[in-house]
């Protein structure tokens, strides 16, 4: 069997990544944005579809198939906001979820809020915060990327 697999192998990429999808896990990318003004302030939206206790967090979404993840944070922010943003480094990534894996990127807001237009299905407010004001109903997680990153 192992001498069938290493042939199978050994025939191309094709194959070998068809056999790597079949065993593998399949699971969503959740794409963060920590993003941060010119000055420090960081934009929060409260996301109508999150827990009532703690609605309040940073631009979120999950990654399309095929989608690069820097371009997921640009496409989420400007879906959820109608704002512009420039990505930065990896911040971080949580893993161990049955379903789901959390990527976390910084993010520089370009050109303030003159263009915020709040997509309301999923956002019922976009602000911009200093980190020694965070609202009431934030996780801890996201405040702790805040003040750490």
């Amino acid at each position: 069997m192992n001498e069938l697999l290493a042939k199978l192998w050994r025939i191309g990429k094709p194959l070998q990544w068809r056999l790597l999808w079949l065993v593998n896990a399949k699971f969503m990318c959740g794409i963060t944005a920590v993003t941060r003004t010119e000055d420090g302030r960081v934009l929060l939206l409260r996301h109508r579809l999150w827990p009532a206790d703690r609605q309040w967090g940073f631009p979120t979404g999950y990654a399309n198939k095929g989608e690069k993840h820097e371009d997921t944070i640009v496409r989420e922010v400007r879906e959820e906001t109608g704002l512009t943003v420039k990505v930065g480094r990896l911040l971080q990534v949580n893993s161990g979820f049955k379903l789901r894996i959390e990527i976390f990127y910084e993010a520089t807001l370009i050109g303030g809020l003159d263009d915020l237009a709040v997509d309301g299905r999923e956002v019922i407010d976009a602000r911009l915060f200093a980190a020694d004001a965070l609202p009431d109903g934030m996780s801890e997680a996201h405040k702790r990327l805040i003040r750490g990153a």
